[in-house]
């Protein structure tokens, strides 16, 4: 008995090919029971795809998601940058995706970990991405330690376990990581939603104004929602209820017409003020202190729609540090260069070469034309125009020669070393500052806990002194006090915890 199926355009499934698919639920066989036929070509195009159809995952970043929506500059800032974005009452569509650092895909979203805060604007004159944090500062200030740092973040190799002791290893052998350490066993290391957190641009960047006149500038993005966190037992429960808790409350959120905001604001140095500040001011592990560079404001993020797939358009959403636009460019950060080869290669290693030309990626500007050709799954081609610059054709290219508006003044010989260090620079200080000026009692209470916590959960003997004498040097008081709820917890010896009550937000 035969049976009939609609199928094709009239309402059933396709090939890939756009052909009526034959079945999609019975394979072709000799017989009802005899062996699959190697010519049913719709069954094996289907398992050859579904056998391919994850990328690989981000090896930093993997967990998150993320929304649409606009950046609307509502202040003039046209004093320091000509780039289009920021011009007075102009409105630019973006894409924000928030993650985890470390975690894989299938990681809690309530890990202790740095929150990404990756930002895309498809500005009249090109992309614009600003790829930061929910924190102003970072572990390590060269590049050259960034793969360090994340694999020791990672998971062993023996036992395939995240491993506290490798973790403190490298930060307590870091001591620059102190300050970015700080904030992450503080208070704000785990958000109660990604709505409810600042983000910031962390680097410093150069901004260019229509003069030529150079500036150096960090960006806040400060919630209007306030910033709220999770104390570590909430953490703890929710990551064993809902491990996509804050991914589902973005898009729970947004769906119900809850349109979370930032607000940027900016702070600007002028160009000279770099050469003799008394800190580096493109040391990542620093922040710049408000009393000499205040907050500037400049407009207000928005976002108002959830993505239509996640695959396609947060999944294959590539932010890279290295798409500027006029008006806007890099400065001497070390980390911040690193990441301007380091983010673009890494797209072309997950998604492949032609990444940019994908929907979610691709820039907005008419008549484009870029000397890029050919490559894996090509879709844009400029025809049968040159492939070749200068040309005969009239075929656009650039030319410009001297002096980029966005450069700075180096010189001296090649070396491999650290930051020249100036006179308030060193790497507890403003750690130190956090902990005895910024916080009171109540949080420098949760954060001994924090700490003590995480040193009890695998940190060896050989690196625990370690550990004691870091803190130490960000604060000896608060020092001391974890060195002592390391050694109680140690002679308790209690069995772990159970569940724990929820605890409200901080």
């Amino acid at each position: 008995m035969t049976e009939t199926t609609t199928h094709g355009l009239n309402g059933g499934s396709t090939t890939g090919s756009g052909a009526p698919a034959p079945s999609d639920r019975n394979s072709l066989t000799l017989g009802h029971t005899g062996p699959i036929l190697l010519h049913d070509h719709h069954l094996i195009e289907q398992m050859a795809h579904f056998n391919r159809e994850r990328v690989p995952e981000r090896n930093v970043h993997a967990k998150g998601s993320g929304a649409f929506g606009t950046f609307t500059t509502t202040e003039d800032v046209s004093r320091w940058t000509k780039a289009a974005l920021f011009q007075p009452g102009v409105e630019t569509e973006m894409l924000a995706r928030f993650s985890t650092v470390a975690g894989e895909q299938g990681s809690p979203d309530t890990w202790r970990d740095p929150r990404g805060f990756a930002l895309k604007f498809y500005t009249t004159e090109g992309n614009y991405d600003l790829v930061g944090n929910n924190t102003p500062v970072f572990f390590v200030r060269d590049t050259m330690k960034f793969q360090h740092f994340i694999r020791s973040q990672k998971r062993r190799g023996a036992n395939g376990l995240r491993d506290n002791d490798m973790q403190w290893d490298f930060w307590t052998l870091n001591p620059e990581s102190a300050h970015q350490v700080t904030y992450l066993m503080g208070d704000r290391g785990v958000p109660a939603s990604w709505r409810e957190m600042n983000g910031y641009g962390s680097h410093t960047f150069m901004w260019i104004n229509a003069a030529g006149e150079r500036s150096w500038v960090k960006y806040h993005f400060i919630s209007d929602q306030g910033v709220r966190n999770l104390t570590q037992e909430a953490a703890n429960q929710i990551a064993g209820e809902d491990s996509d808790f804050h991914r589902r409350d973005l898009f729970d959120t947004i769906a119900a017409g809850d349109f979370p905001s930032w607000t940027l604001h900016v702070q600007v140095m002028p160009y000279e003020d770099a050469k003799t500040y008394r800190i580096n001011p493109f040391d990542l592990t620093k922040v710049w202190p408000r009393g000499d560079y205040p907050l500037i404001k400049v407009g207000t993020m928005r976002l108002d729609r959830n993505p239509d797939n996640h695959f396609a358009q947060i999944e294959q959403a590539a932010f890279e540090p290295s798409s500027v636009v006029p008006g806007i460019g890099f400065s001497p950060d070390k980390m911040l260069l690193g990441r301007v080869f380091s983010y673009a290669d890494t797209h072309r290693y997950r998604i492949g070469p032609n990444y940019q030309q994908l929907p979610v990626n691709r820039h907005r500007v008419e008549g484009a034309y870029t000397y890029q050709f050919d490559g894996p799954m090509a879709y844009d081609h400029a025809g049968d125009r040159s492939k070749y610059a200068p040309n005969s054709y009239g075929d656009p290219y650039s030319d410009l020669t001297g002096t980029p508006e966005d450069s700075w003044e180096a010189d001296g010989e090649m070396v491999r070393t650290a930051y020249e260090l100036r006179p308030d620079d060193d790497d507890f200080s403003q750690a130190g500052a956090l902990v005895r000026e910024v916080w009171d009692d109540a949080q420098r209470e949760r954060f001994v806990g924090n700490v003590a916590g995480h040193v009890l959960g695998g940190v060896s003997d050989e690196i625990l002194p370690k550990v004691f004498e870091y803190w130490k040097s960000v604060d000896p008081d608060t020092g001391k006090r974890i060195e002592e709820a390391v050694h109680a917890g140690r002679d308790e010896k209690a069995p772990a915890p159970g569940p724990t009550e929820r605890v409200g937000v901080i």
